[in-house]
């Protein structure tokens, strides 16, 4: 098992569940946070005076997936969340040693 790391813009949510749902993906954990890649932020303007914002909020979705589905799973996350502009996100896997479902005790792929 995989667990793949997805760092988008927060609009893009909705397009990626619907994605990976339509693939059977159909558990995530999506939680707000802050930061910055290359572009180190941004500037606004706000009543005339420029401001640099130096983390820009993005949503990170954790999803543990079975290997069969990796592949497949990151073509979705990358198709859905590209904007095609600066800021698009980053995608990360690790290796998922292990899953339990705490309601039933399963294990492993079955957990997920």
């Amino acid at each position: 098992m995989k667990l793949v790391i997805a760092i988008i813009k927060p609009f893009k949510l909705e397009p990626v569940r619907a994605g990976l749902d339509a693939i059977g993906i159909h558990g995530m954990t999506v939680a707000e946070c802050i930061g910055f890649g290359r572009s180190h932020g941004h500037t606004e303007i706000y009543r005339s005076a420029e401001y640099q914002i130096a983390f820009v909020p993005k949503l990170r979705l954790d999803i543990a997936v079975d290997d069969d589905k990796l592949q497949e799973t990151l073509e979705v996350i990358e198709r859905t969340a590209r904007t095609g502009k600066l800021g698009d996100g980053k995608l990360f896997v690790a290796e998922l040693d292990d899953a339990w479902r705490i309601r039933t005790g399963e294990r492993g792929p079955e957990a997920v």
